[in-house]
């Protein structure tokens, strides 16, 4: 009676191993040794290259020893009806069947990162095909997600009534941006640019760089114009990151919380383009939505100095209408911390003369 384990043995003899072998050596039917062999392929004990009758098995010490017989590139272009995300991730599987055995917090994060860029180009783009490449070159997963539809940043910024790419993209970083508020929490492109070492959001001539590695955050306008959305998203191998890890930073953990997404970091850079943070309707660009936060991150990096009307409305006015949410400051320079302080202390003041 065949066994698991004279068809390791195969296995180790051969290199590589077909189901028709196994069930010709062996006088038994090709169905029963695919059963078998299946659930070699469950215990991880074998893993399996192709599809169909071209696919085949090697133990996992051939597969590490042989890096030859691994795709280069999984590409594909679908016809953007009923496509379900899961499905396609499952042809990656299929194609990199590696992706099954890498250490599992790789795993959750790139299967999240693919599910939620394609779901979105799905749903959002209205784009009549959708492009799905998916690559594992020195260790590296990466994946692009490419469609043809209206444009993330344009489509954002029609359905806000905001006047410029630029804004979109500001709007997207913050977190909770979506324009179908209805199923969606708009929470995907902001943890997905928080879990992977680099994603990059390309449409229309505007390009968002999110570099973990850094860390930091670059908006670029590129002069090769792209009529489409196109995401990319890589991530290590061998990388310490956990999703989890990714979401809780998000998430306000005081006593009153539901532990939902209620937190946000605020990149203040990112809000004029070589200038000086000074008038109050840049400060109100900048606070635009946040009153769905419970806490507020706001990181000056890279700004040099802001205006007392600015610092004012954000720690002074903003606070004074929503008491509630904590506002917090980082990454500041001697001026930026003076202008700060400014207006926090002027809401301390108020709040004495009331006591």
């Amino acid at each position: 009676m065949l066994t698991k384990d004279q068809i390791l043995k195969i296995a180790k003899e051969r290199g590589k191993l077909h189901s028709k072998d196994v069930s010709e050596r062996f006088k038994v039917s090709r169905q029963y040794a695919n059963i078998l062999i299946s659930a070699l392929v469950l215990e991880h004990k074998l893993i399996k290259f192709g599809s169909t009758r071209k696919a085949f098995y090697v133990l996992p010490e051939y597969a590490q020893a042989h890096q030859e017989i691994f795709p280069l590139r999984y590409a594909k272009t679908f016809k953007n009806e009923r496509l379900e995300e899961h499905r396609i991730f499952a042809q990656v599987e299929e194609v990199f069947p590696t992706v099954k055995n890498l250490p599992e917090n790789v795993r959750s994060i790139f299967t999240y990162a693919f599910s939620e860029m394609l779901n979105n180009a799905i749903e959002h783009s209205k784009s009549v095909r959708i492009g799905v490449e998916v690559s594992i070159p020195k260790k590296t997963l990466s994946f692009i997600v490419q469609d043809s539809g209206i444009g993330v940043f344009r489509n954002v910024m029609k359905q806000r009534g905001l006047k410029s790419e630029l804004e979109a993209i500001q709007d997207i970083l913050k977190g909770k941006t979506t324009t179908m508020p209805k199923s969606h929490s708009g929470e995907g492109i902001f943890f997905t640019s928080k879990a992977g070492d680099l994603f990059i959001l390309d449409s229309f001539g505007c390009q968002l760089i999110v570099d973990n590695e850094i860390p930091d955050v670059f908006v670029k306008t590129v002069k090769k114009i792209k009529r489409c959305t196109r995401v990319m998203f890589q991530i290590s191998a061998a990388s310490d990151r956990r999703l989890q890890e990714v979401f809780k930073k998000y998430t306000n953990l005081t006593d009153d919380s539901d532990y939902g997404f209620d937190k946000t970091e605020i990149r203040v850079k990112l809000y004029t383009i070589g200038g000086v943070h000074i008038s109050r309707s840049q400060a109100r660009r900048v606070l635009a939505g946040l009153e769905k936060f419970k806490i507020i991150v706001f990181d000056f990096d890279k700004v040099l100095t802001v205006g007392q009307a600015f610092a004012d409305e954000v720690f002074r006015v903003f606070h004074h209408t929503y008491p509630d949410i904590k506002l917090e400051a980082e990454n500041m320079t001697e001026g930026v911390k003076f202008m700060v302080q400014r207006a926090q202390n002027e809401v301390a003041e108020s709040q004495s003369k009331k006591r």
